[in-house]
């Protein structure tokens, strides 16, 4: 009975706080996607289906509503750390 108790305070105690760099990756990604539209195309061939092409295109919500990618990177991080970023995003 006492394990079961201590199970879900061990898996709180696991969260702990955010990597702020792993957050702060997770934050440029979608500061990209609210530059613009995403996308990818593929054509090729294969023994098993012949010739093939796909599509795909990907338009975010923050681009949609014209929110500047820097802005949208800062209250990220905020929101997922409780603090700025200590630096600026990297939008290549």
């Amino acid at each position: 009975m006492r394990a079961l108790l201590l199970l879900p305070l061990g898996l709180v105690a696991a969260c702990g706080p955010p990597d702020p760099e792993r957050v702060m990756r997770q934050c440029e990604d979608r500061a990209r996607a609210a530059q613009g539209p995403t996308g990818r195309v593929a054509v090729g061939a294969n023994s098993e289906d012949g010739r093939f092409a796909s599509v795909a295109i990907g338009v975010t919500g923050d681009y949609l509503a014209g929110r500047d990618p820097i802005e949208v990177y800062e209250r990220c991080v905020l929101g997922r750390t409780g603090a700025l970023p200590p630096r600026p995003p990297v939008l290549n």
